[in-house]
């Protein structure tokens, strides 16, 4: 039997398998297409989702869930918006369940973790997050992530040397909301960081709007519970600083083409992976609003993914927004 199981194919899934698989572990990672599971087993390559790669021969594919029911721990690597649907195809059991999308769940607000307590209520779960391009891990390139631990230590102990490889060191947190909410919402602040590039704005300005953009990312976490500790680690401001200066992000490609006058729709259409912070972005919008915080950056993307206005014109906005100090005083 396996000792491991990744549930999603795309390029981060895929790369994962391929570092779990680097010492000789034997890794099943689940596809829903049969055409990419055939691929996997057959040539070791994923050509869809992660060109370029090749795959050891201990990485085999299924599209079965059921074939995952009897693995101890699980990495869930499908896009957030997919993640209740997959979970409810999967028997539930007393299993490590790493959740590795970064997103919010819209409609219902939920963060990743809420959403498997529901789906998979005998679960253990974890959060992997962090800094990560898919195709350096995938190459084996050093990489450092947040591994945040639901049930404590006793599950670090148990998870990290199934996670841990000489180029792959996680880094142990319990705090799984903050885990969370660093992946999600750098998502949506580089879409932004993407539009300041497709504009031509310069350094200066993406520096002063990942700062500017983190401080959100802090208001929102820590009236959510998150700690200010975790936030500037690695699942936090590292995560943001990599997908904020760089077109391998999905999300700060998007914003590249808002940014050079496409629209959303002509943006997205035809990309077989998927920009998480397009569907992150309204929701987050929504529960700031709701809980009275102020979100200016992330409304702005909002507005450029809903087309309401041009990109010139929410960029002059922000610029136009009051003279404050930068940091507000404690309460």
């Amino acid at each position: 039997m396996s000792a491991i199981g990744v549930i999603g194919a795309g390029a981060w899934g895929t790369a994962l398998a391929q570092s779990l698989a680097s010492d000789g572990t034997e890794v099943l990672i689940w596809a829903r297409e049969a055409e990419l599971v055939a691929e996997i087993n057959a040539r070791r390559t994923n050509s869809l989702y992660l060109p370029g790669a090749r795959l050891a021969a201990t990485v085999r594919a299924s599209s079965d869930l059921a074939r995952f029911a009897g693995l101890p721990a699980l990495l869930v690597v499908v896009p957030a918006q997919f993640l209740a649907a997959v979970l409810a195809g999967l028997p539930d059991g007393p299993r490590d369940l790493v959740l590795c999308a970064k997103g919010i769940e819209a409609g219902t607000g939920r963060l990743m973790a809420d959403v498997a307590r529901d789906a998979a209520p005998a679960a253990r779960l974890a959060v992997l997050s962090g800094p990560t391009f898919a195709h350096e891990v995938a190459v084996g390139l050093p990489t450092a992530v947040t591994l945040a631990c639901a049930g404590g230590r006793a599950q670090w102990d148990r998870l990290a040397p199934l996670i841990a490889r000489p180029a792959l060191r996680p880094y142990y947190s319990d705090d799984v909301t903050g885990a969370e909410i660093g992946g999600a919402v750098k998502n949506v602040l580089a879409i932004a960081c993407g539009v300041v590039e497709g504009l031509g704005l310069g350094q200066n300005a993406r520096a002063a709007l990942i700062a500017r953009g983190y401080a959100e990312m802090l208001r929102f976490g820590l009236a959510r519970g998150a700690r200010a500790d975790t936030l500037s680690g690695l699942c936090g401001l590292g995560d943001l600083v990599l997908t904020c200066s760089s077109t391998s992000s999905r999300n700060f490609s998007l914003g590249l083409a808002l940014g050079q006058g496409l629209s959303a729709g002509e943006a997205l259409c035809g990309k077989s992976s998927v920009a998480e912070g397009a569907h992150t972005a309204p929701v987050l919008a929504e529960l700031a609003a709701r809980d009275g915080i102020d979100m200016p950056i992330v409304d702005a993307v909002c507005r450029l993914l809903a087309g309401t206005a041009p990109a010139g014109a929410v960029v002059a906005d922000l610029l136009a927004r009051p003279l404050k100090a930068e940091q507000e005083p404690p309460a």
